[in-house]
């Protein structure tokens, strides 16, 4: 099958196309023929190491110390169960599903085998295989997150989203409006319109105007994109208000019943995929440049196979 194997930590360039064995799968795993996969801020972190402070090392120790110790990379994808293990008992050829493969990554390929127990789900019924695979990585960010912080027990609650046109900022916004809530979003002016056809009720942009000097008081602030701290949210903060950031020690904790909460809400016109762009998985050095580039607003995808 073909894969990106990345050869090394780096650029975009050290992302190679190559031809490599098809996993077989364990009794408890589920092959699958991936259709499209997620191209996101996890998988360029990882490709070129970065990361604040000791997170360089830690990395290290956790995907490999000189390249990735599984040189195909990708997390979220979409696809068709190709094949089964004797102890697989949900799951069965020809189901279409999504989700992420985890610290095992994998999904950059036309194949990857992962446990019928894993983060995977039947994708939704209206979605494309291209739409599914954007919805997971912002998706479910977003709503642990936003769950964490305690969305769904504010009544109409008030929430500021930085960074609210990424792949996180997105999917934040849409779920947030799913909780009644009351959406400012902070985001520059190239991103401005789609922040308002998400649902956003307030638009901020950071080039105008610096968001610590707002005079609202908000129940959630969020931060997206990993560039502010909570001091910057502190005088904008209700007394029980939370604030919370993808940049800081706290890695979203990725479940089953997050995917079918995002499969609900897709198939209900509450969420969208937004995607950006899309490219062939021969292109993923490019689609990695692109990232790296922190233009992209929404989501990167590959379509890997028809």
């Amino acid at each position: 099958m073909k894969a990106a194997i990345c050869t090394a930590y780096g650029p975009p360039e050290v992302l190679k196309i190559k031809e490599v064995d098809k996993p077989v799968p364990k009794d408890d795993e589920v092959l699958i023929k991936i259709m499209s996969a997620a191209v996101n801020s996890g998988d360029a972190r990882i490709r070129g190491l970065r990361a604040p402070g000791i997170l360089p090392l830690v990395m290290r120790i956790l995907f490999g110390f000189s390249k990735p110790r599984n040189p195909i990379l990708g997390l979220m994808f979409s696809g068709v169960v190709e094949e089964v293990g004797k102890n697989v008992t949900v799951l069965k050829p020809g189901d279409q599903v999504f989700g992420s493969s985890g610290s095992r990554m994998g999904a950059h390929a036309e194949f990857v085998a992962v446990k019928e127990k894993s983060v995977i789900a039947k994708k939704p019924e209206k979605a494309s295989f291209e739409e599914a695979a954007a919805l997971v990585f912002g998706g479910m960010t977003a709503t642990y997150f936003l769950k964490k912080a305690g969305i769904d027990s504010i009544q109409e609650p008030r929430v500021l989203i930085y960074g609210a046109t990424g792949s996180v900022g997105t999917a934040a916004v849409e779920i947030s409006k799913h909780f009644k809530a009351h959406v400012t979003s902070v985001c520059s002016e190239r991103g401005a319109d789609l922040a308002k056809s998400l649902g956003s009720d307030d638009i901020v942009l950071y080039t105008q105007q610096d968001f610590r000097t707002l005079d609202t008081q908000f129940d959630i602030v969020f931060d997206a994109v990993g560039k502010t701290k909570k001091k910057d949210a502190i005088g904008i903060l209700k007394s029980s208000g939370k604030y919370l950031t993808v940049g800081g020690m706290d890695v979203a904790k990725e479940t089953k019943d997050q995917l079918e909460f995002l499969r609900d809400l897709f198939d209900n016109g509450e969420i969208h995929a937004n995607i950006d762009k899309v490219y062939r998985l021969e292109e993923i050095a490019e689609a990695h440049r692109y990232v790296d580039s922190e233009r992209k607003k929404g989501n990167v995808v590959l379509k890997i196979q028809s």
